[in-house]
C-alpha cells in the first residue's frame, strides 16, 4: 500500500483527523499540525500550528517505523493534553501581543498573520518569538521616529546665531582682510586690535596665540603697555584687569563684550574637523568690530555669513608685498640647497631624513613638524631667525603660525597622506606654503622650487590653479553640551554615541546653511566611553581631549584617565620615572603631548585632575629636551660632515 495513503488511513483510524490533527511532510521533516480557533483580546483567530513536540522524525526514519510505532508516536504527540496546551499558549500569546501593541499605540492585527496558513515545520513557540520580535522592531522604529521628531523640535540650526546672546545684542560689523601670505593682512588687523580699548585675537594654533599675545604685550599704542591674557586649551596666563586676550579659536569667550575681535585664518571655515570653531567665532564673537583675516577664497563664504547674520561687511583684498617666483628648474641635487631655504616634506619621518641629509652637507638646520610642541617649534624657528640655523626642514606646519625669513621654499614632494591614502596636496595649501618665501622687508622676492623635476612641474601647475571659493552654505556646527542635554531631555537617552548620532542625523537643518558635524575621533571615543558609568557631561569632555589615539602610550593614558574619573578617583600626574635623557626623540615628544592633554583636562575638571602647574612644568622640561635632542642630532650630523671632508 502507498505510504502516504497508509498514513492517512492511520490518522483516521486513530481519530486524529476528526480532531483536526494533520500529518505533514515538509522541509525534510514529518510533523503534526493542530487546527483550532481561539477567542482572545476581542479577536477570533483560526490557527494551524505545530505543538511543542510536534516534529516526529525525518522522512527516511519515519518510513522505517512499524505501523504500530507510528500509531503510538502519533497518539502521544497529539494527545488531548498536547492539543489543549497548544490552544492555551495561542490564546495567551494573542492576549500578550495585543497588550504590548496597545501599550505602544500599534494595531495587533498588523502583526498577526493568518496563523492557519503558515507553511512551516517550526513549533508554535518559535513562531510566537518571531512575531514578538516584529512587534519589538516596530516599537523601536516608532520610538526612534518619536525621538527623531522630538530632537528636531528641540534644536533648529536655523536659529543657531540666536544662541549667542551677547553677540546678537551688539551692533556688530565685519571687516574682511583677505590676501595671500605676506600681504600684511594680519599686521593690519593686529594694529587695529592693539589700538582698541578692548579686544580678542582668535588663533588656529596655540603657537599663533602665543606669538600674538607677545605682540600685544609689546604694543604701546597709547604710550603704555596693554594688559593682555593668554588663554588656550592647555594654558592660562591671566592678567589682572586684562583688556585684551589672545586665544585659540575654540576658547572664545562669547559672554564678555569687547570693541574688536580678530578671527585669523578665516578660510578654516571649510576645515573638515575644526571648521565648526570658526562658524561659532563668526556667529558669536561679542565685538562691535570683527576682523576676518585669511585667504581670498573665503570671500563668498564671509559674504553669505554676513548677510545671514545681518552684519554690515567691508571687504579689503590685499596683494602680496613682494613677488613670488617659481624658479626655472628644480633643485635636483642636495648640493644646490642653500642658506635661507626651507625644505618641505609631509611626514615626521621624511622631515628627519631630509634634516640628516642637509646637515651632512655641513649646513645647520632648524626642524619644524606638527608633533613638536609649540614651544619647540618656536625655539627651532628662533634659531633660524637668528642665523644659528641656515636651513629650515619642516612639514606644512610652517604654513601657519610661523613668520620666518625664508628666501626659497623647496618642496620635496607634493603628495601627502590624508588619513586614508596618499594624495596630491590641494592648490590652496601649495599657495600657503609657497607664500612663506620672501619675507617682506628681508627679501626682494620669494622663490619656490620642487626638489625633483616631477615635483617642480606639479608645484608650478598647482600655483597656477585658480583658487576654489569656499561654499556659501553648509557651515559646520559642532554639538555643545547644551545641545546634548536638550536631546537627552526629550529622548531620555544617556549614551553619548547615540546623542551625537541624533545631533548629526535628527536635528532640524531647514535650509542647510548651518550643518551639524562631529569628528570621527569623537564618534569612536563616544562608543568606548559609553561602556563606563559616567555622566553625559564627563563623557563629552573626555571625548574632546586633544590626544592622539594612534599612539599607544597616549591612548592608554586617556583610557586610564577616563576609567579613574568613572570611579570618582583623583588622577595625579606621575612624572616619568626614567630620566628624559634616557628617552628617544619620539618618546619625549609623546610626553609633551601627554602633559599638555592632562593640563587641558585639568582646566575643565580640576577636582579630578589637579596637577595643572606640574603638567605645564613637565611639558616645558620635555619641550626643552626635545629641542636639545634636535640640536644634538644636528650637531652630530655636521661633525660627520667635517670628519668626512677634513
Amino acid at each position: 500500500m502507498n505510504a502516504e495513503l497508509d498514513d492517512d488511513l492511520l490518522m483516521q483510524e486513530l481519530g486524529l483527523a476528526a480532531r483536526k490533527v494533520e500529518l505533514v511532510k515538509l522541509e525534510g521533516r514529518v510533523f503534526l499540525r493542530l487546527h483550532g480557533t481561539v477567542r482572545s483580546a476581542g479577536l477570533e483567530l483560526p490557527y494551524a500550528l505545530v505543538p511543542e513536540q510536534g516534529v516526529l522524525a525525518k522522512p527516511s526514519k519515519w518510513r522505517k517505523l512499524e505501523r504500530a510505532e507510528r500509531a503510538a508516536l502519533l497518539l502521544q504527540r497529539a494527545s488531548p493534553a498536547a492539543a489543549q496546551a497548544l490552544h492555551d499558549s495561542v490564546a495567551a500569546f494573542v492576549a500578550e501581543l495585543a497588550d504590548d501593541c496597545a501599550g505602544h499605540g500599534l494595531d495587533v492585527r498588523d502583526f498577526l498573520p493568518a496563523l492557519d496558513q503558515l507553511q512551516s515545520s517550526e513549533p508554535a513557540g518559535i513562531v510566537f518569538e518571531r512575531l514578538r520580535q516584529r512587534v519589538q522592531h516596530a516599537t523601536e522604529r516608532q520610538r526612534e521616529e518619536q525621538h527623531a521628531e522630538r530632537t528636531r523640535q528641540s534644536i533648529n540650526l536655523a536659529e543657531y546665531p540666536a544662541s549667542f546672546e551677547v553677540a546678537r545684542r551688539l551692533p556688530r560689523r565685519f571687516i574682511a582682510l583677505l590676501g595671500p601670505t605676506n600681504s600684511g593682512k594680519t599686521h593690519k588687523a593686529m594694529e587695529a586690535l592693539s589700538k582698541a580699548g578692548s579686544g580678542v585675537y582668535l588663533a588656529p594654533l596655540r603657537l599663533l596665540a602665543l606669538e600674538n599675545y607677545e605682540r600685544l604685550l609689546a604694543a604701546q599704542p597709547h604710550g603704555r603697555p596693554l594688559a593682555v591674557s593668554l588663554i588656550t586649551g592647555e594654558e592660562r596666563r591671566i592678567a589682572p584687569d586684562a583688556t585684551h586676550v589672545a586665544s585659540t579659536v575654540e576658547m572664545l569667550d562669547v559672554r564678555t563684550p569687547v570693541e574688536v575681535a580678530v578671527i585669523d585664518e578665516i578660510q578654516m571655515l571649510s576645515d573638515r574637523d575644526r571648521g565648526a570653531a570658526w562658524t561659532a567665532a563668526v556667529c558669536g564673537a561679542p565685538a562691535r568690530t570683527v576682523y576676518l583675516v585669511g585667504a581670498p577664497e573665503a570671500r563668498r563664504a564671509i559674504e553669505a555669513l554676513a548677510e545671514r547674520l545681518e552684519c554690515p561687511l567691508e571687504v579689503h583684498v590685499l596683494k602680496r608685498k613682494g613677488p613670488l617666483v617659481v624658479e626655472p628648474t628644480s633643485v635636483r641635487k642636495l648640493r644646490n640647497v642653500r642658506a635661507g631655504d626651507a625644505l618641505i616634506a609631509f611626514s615626521r619621518r621624511e622631515v628627519l631624513m631630509w634634516r640628516d641629509l642637509v646637515t651632512e652637507l655641513g649646513l645647520s638646520v632648524a626642524t619644524v613638524y606638527g608633533n613638536l610642541s609649540p614651544e619647540v617649534r618656536r625655539a627651532q624657528a628662533q634659531r633660524f631667525r637668528e642665523g644659528k640655523a641656515q636651513v629650515v626642514v619642516g612639514t606644512d606646519a610652517i604654513a601657519m603660525g610661523l613668520n620666518l625669513p625664508i628666501q626659497r621654499i623647496v618642496m620635496t614632494s607634493t603628495v601627502k597622506f590624508n588619513g586614508v591614502e596618499e594624495e596630491e596636496i590641494p592648490a590652496a595649501l601649495a599657495r600657503q606654503i609657497a607664500g612663506r618665501a620672501g619675507r617682506y622687508g628681508l627679501h626682494e622676492e620669494g622663490l619656490v622650487a620642487g626638489y625633483d623635476d616631477e615635483t617642480h612641474g606639479v608645484l608650478r601647475a598647482l600655483l597656477k590653479e585658480k583658487p576654489v571659493p569656499l561654499g556659501a552654505s553648509g557651515f559646520a556646527v559642532a554639538p555643545t553640551l547644551e545641545h546634548l542635554h536638550r536631546i537627552a531631555a526629550v529622548t531620555g537617552e544617556q549614551s553619548l554615541a547615540k546623542l551625537l548620532k541624533r545631533f548629526v542625523h535628527n536635528i532640524d537643518v531647514p535650509d542647510g546653511f548651518f550643518y551639524p558635524r562631529i569628528t570621527e575621533d569623537q564618534a569612536e571615543r563616544a562608543a568606548w566611553l559609553d561602556t563606563l558609568p559616567l555622566s553625559v557631561a564627563d563623557k563629552f569632555t573626555l571625548s574632546l581631549v586633544p590626544i592622539s589615539a594612534k599612539i599607544a602610550s597616549l591612548q592608554n593614558a586617556w583610557e586610564h584617565w577616563a576609567v579613574s574619573l568613572s570611579r570618582g578617583k583623583v588622577t595625579h600626574l606621575r612624572p616619568e620615572q626614567q630620566s628624559l635623557h634616557y628617552l628617544n626623540l619620539q618618546e619625549v615628544e609623546d610626553l609633551c603631548r601627554l602633559y599638555s592633554a592632562y593640563a587641558w583636562l585639568g582646566y575643565r575638571l580640576p577636582e579630578y585632575f589637579p596637577d595643572i602647574e606640574a603638567a605645564q612644568q613637565l611639558s616645558r622640561e620635555a619641550s626643552e629636551r626635545v629641542d636639545s635632542i634636535l640640536q644634538d642630532q644636528n650637531a652630530a650630523a655636521r661633525q660627520r660632515h667635517h670628519r668626512k671632508y677634513r
